[in-house]
């Protein structure tokens, strides 16, 4: 395969913004000097993702991933470093110039990749007969237009036909070079079995004769099909998908979200409907964020979809009564995955697609807005118009709506609900709360996890003022002293934290802190993140950060070898005439590498403007950078004397001659003094033996 050459890759990482790029996938939210977005590598609800726009890279405080700009794009989409660097060229109208390749060199890539290339060829073949052949245009075509999609909306979602044949896609793929496997790998082509399972040795086309609706990943490449028959009298299912593959897991798929994404941030909206005619009708009248189910049932990694774009979901019902019933089971999982939901009806017998064309437009957005209801109420209301008055009825109803509200993870919305469940059924709110924590209990996985509510009126200060029965409360954190709050912005906690208002962070103790695992390493940890935070920084003039701190190290050892090893690089392009910089080193090839510079090179916590405001002044590290050198080299230096000390110490264990002995003393004696020198340097207290 071709190579990228360095300088192509230096340009391509030169123009790619991280934050456009990561804005692509998540929805980014400014505080203090970086971005913040809930986490697309993992589940959570609380944002812990954070972009450094100065620094070009990303950290997640929760899983852990970090990188630059093209770690994130290898991260989001598993593919390899250079399929990542192509994604962002292109992205950026940056030409790359490689060989040309035979299908026999595309196909030699990995398997992953090879289904990416047969998938897309696939769907440029299935465009091209809707198009130009006289099936396509006489069947396919026909039946779109009929449908109301005009030119730029078939275009734009790259819809196809397959010829009613059996092996046309089979017989083309084959001319073009493409291996049988990767056909069948993608479920483009499907091998024949005779009654006891054994090979037969034919194949044949999955789709035939069908309408195309390609489906793309957030990035846009195809990954797989849907497919619908227009055969009147056909036995077979009106819809057909592709089959689960390594490139296409439905469940975490949604139909059209990559023409919607940028849509659902700027809306800070997005419209779920089932169908892929509904995505195309909505789209095509205006209504760009809209994304479809496609037919299954919700799933987690779907809500995680939508919860990296917005946190607001409004679902499209159409009429039909048992349908919205066998759907609510998923907008409870909308509710649990932290999303508001709100719920749009249409008429006895429209969905959003035949609805849209019927009253045009304008009407139907009219009608978004006018029948939009939040779903907790939607279900209350239907769930007792259904229950009417029968007792019985009505108590199903109430635990039915009892069990929504225990899937919303915020407690005040919780409430909320409930005062509004309790005027709704003409029933007293305490009697509601007492069956709501019941169904809690029963369904949490532990006593710890229960979102529980309190049945007596909350007395100020007490457990039950939080949202918590006594049985889960959490103990009053007990206040620092002036001593360990100091410690505390030492190790990176905001003064905000501190006085209650990160979050759920009332105070912090030691426990909260990160433990400090090895003090060689964290001394050495301290070292190279000055270097790489602050090189280029002044500290006297014609005297830099990284001169002084090199200076000062001459040849002192490092025992952690990552730690040695970004020393050393930072060294090499000190040599070579340019500040070690973050932006490089977070490309380096080694995994290791670049991970240890993000986490470097990015802060959890910011100084609150509260401080500002208050007209507290609170030194920054940049201010006290002399301070901070001197302290980490004097820290570095202590350890290794102590480490040197301790193997003299050791050593006088073993039997040895009078002379050895001698000479193990005497330096026991120096490093001894060395290291009370030290102390009195760094303001320690010394040791009793010194």
């Amino acid at each position: 395969m071709a190579r990228i050459p360095k300088e192509l890759v230096d340009q391509i990482i030169h123009h790619a913004d991280i934050v456009e790029v990561v804005g692509d996938f998540v929805s980014l939210k400014r505080k203090g000097q970086n971005m913040w977005a809930c986490c697309p590598f993992h589940h959570e609800k609380s944002p812990s993702f954070s972009v450094a726009p100065a620094k070009g890279l990303y950290k997640c405080f929760g899983c852990g991933k970090a990188g630059g700009v093209v770690q994130f794009i290898m991260d989001i989409e598993g593919t390899s470093y250079v399929e990542a660097l192509k994604y962002l060229a292109k992205k950026y109208g940056i030409e790359v110039q490689e060989e040309e390749k035979t299908p026999e060199q595309q196909l030699a890539q990995n398997e992953k990749d090879s289904q990416f290339i047969v998938s897309n060829w696939a769907k440029d073949r299935y465009h091209q007969l809707l198009q130009k052949n006289e099936e396509g245009q006489s069947i396919g075509w026909s039946y779109l237009r009929q449908r109301g999609l005009n030119q730029t909306t078939i275009a734009t979602f790259e819809l196809g036909y397959s010829l009613d044949q059996w092996d046309d896609l089979l017989k083309a793929a084959t001319a073009a070079g493409f291996e049988q496997k990767y056909l069948e790998k993608t479920g483009l082509v499907v091998r024949r079995e005779d009654d006891n399972g054994q090979d037969t040795g034919r194949r044949y086309d999955r789709f035939r004769g069908r309408v195309m609706f390609p489906i793309h990943n957030i990035s846009g490449r195809v990954i797989g099909f849907g497919a619908r028959t227009l055969k009147p009298n056909d036995k077979t299912a009106k819809y057909l998908n592709s089959p689960e593959s390594e490139i296409y897991h439905k469940s975490d798929v949604l139909y059209g979200l990559y023409h919607a994404r940028q849509a659902i941030r700027t809306e800070e909206q997005c419209y779920l409907v089932e169908g892929y005619l509904d995505v195309l009708s909505l789209h095509q009248g205006g209504i760009k964020n809209v994304v479809a189910s496609s037919g299954t049932s919700l799933t987690d990694g779907q809500i995680r979809l939508i919860k990296r774009y917005t946190d607001n979901v409004t679902v499209l019902y159409d009429g039909d009564a048992a349908g919205i019933r066998a759907s609510l089971r998923g907008i409870d999982m909308l509710l649990e995955g932290g999303l508001n939901v709100r719920v749009v009806l249409f008429p006895d017998g429209d969905d959003p697609d035949s609805y849209i064309r019927k009253v045009g437009d304008q009407k139907f957005k009219e009608h978004l807005e006018q029948a939009s209801h939040d779903f907790i109420q939607f279900k209350t209301d239907l769930v007792s118009r259904e229950a009417a008055q029968d007792p019985v009825k009505k108590a199903e109803a109430i635990r039915e709506v009892l069990q929504s509200i225990a899937k919303v993870p915020d407690p005040i919305k919780r409430q909320v609900f409930l005062q509004q469940t309790s005027q709704t059924f003409g029933i007293d709110e305490q009697v509601l709360i007492t069956e709501y924590n019941k169904i809690a209990r029963q369904t949490a996985k532990s006593p710890a996890s229960l979102p529980g509510l309190d049945v007596q009126k909350p007395r100020s200060g007490s457990a039950s003022a939080t949202g918590q029965t006594p049985a889960t409360a959490r103990p009053a954190p007990r206040p620092m002293s002036p001593e360990e709050e100091a410690e505390a912005l030492m190790y990176g906690a905001s003064p905000e934290d501190l006085m209650g208002g990160g979050g759920d962070l009332q105070t912090l103790t030691k426990e909260d802190l990160e433990p400090v695992p090895d003090v060689q390493e964290q001394c050495e940890r301290e070292v190279v993140r000055l270097l790489l935070l602050y090189s280029a920084q002044p500290l006297a003039p014609d005297v830099s950060v990284a001169q002084y701190i090199f200076g000062q190290l001459d040849d002192t050892p490092f025992k952690t070898g990552v730690y040695g090893d970004l020393l050393h690089l930072c060294r090499e392009e000190l040599t070579q005439g340019r500040w070690p910089e973050i932006r490089i080193l977070i490309q380096h090839s080694r995994s290791d590498i670049r991970s240890l510079v993000a986490e470097l090179a990015t802060e959890r916590y910011e100084l609150s403007p509260n401080w500002t405001t208050h007209q507290i002044h609170v030194p920054r590290e940049l201010d006290l950078l002399q301070i901070a050198c001197d302290n980490a080299i004097l820290r570095l230096n202590k350890v290794n004397v102590e480490r040197a000390l301790a193997e003299h110490m050791d050593a006088l264990r073993h039997p040895m001659d009078e002379a050895t002995l001698d000479g193990h003393l005497q330096t026991i004696r120096a490093l001894k003094q060395m290291d009370n020198q030290l102390a009195g340097m760094l303001g320690t207290v010394l040791s009793r033996g010194a």
